[in-house]
């Protein structure tokens, strides 16, 4: 049975970096995030059916490389993300993505937290609300009793605070 690891928080909280690392550490698999490809691809504004579909094909993604993973799957975001973001940009989120939260939960989610420098990126939106994203994500992780931790530090600290939380379920 895959264990699956999902890695949330706000922007620029080392998110990728932190999939790609457990990945490599652990020998397996990693699920990127579908959102940044697309948006680039559109070359628009995003509207809220873009966050319906990025959210259907970060699913569909995880759950074809699931099928190459190694015991674990480490996965670059997760729907609570796209939730976060719809609510916030839309004012609503897509009852398909607040099913699938439910239906399609993790075995531990990684809250990346805000003590890294944001990183100017141009598909990143709010540096001014890293604080209150990472509010958002803590407290819909509690209000769902997910099971969670923190990921705090920089560089191979944020990478071994991760390993020591994983190797707990594994």
């Amino acid at each position: 049975m895959i264990k699956r690891i999902a890695i949330t928080g706000p922007e620029s909280t080392g998110k990728s970096r932190l999939a790609k690392e457990l990945a490599q550490h652990y020998s397996t698999a990693f699920v990127p995030e579908f959102a940044r490809d697309y948006v680039a691809y559109i070359n628009r504004p995003y509207n809220s059916e873009d966050i319906l579909h990025i959210a259907q094909k970060q699913l569909e993604s995880e759950n074809q490389i699931s099928e190459i993973a190694n015991k674990l799957l480490i996965c670059d975001t997760d729907l609570l993300v796209t939730k976060v973001w719809c609510e916030h940009a839309f004012n609503f989120c897509h009852e398909w993505i607040l099913k699938n939260i439910q239906l399609h939960q993790y075995d531990l989610y990684l809250l990346c937290n805000i003590d890294l420098n944001w990183e100017f990126d141009p598909l990143r939106e709010h540096p001014h609300l890293r604080e209150h994203f990472f509010n958002i994500y803590k407290s819909e992780l509690i209000q769902n009793h997910f099971p969670f931790a923190v990921i705090s530090g920089n560089g191979e600290i944020r990478l071994q605070n991760a390993i020591h939380e994983i190797d707990k379920i594994i």
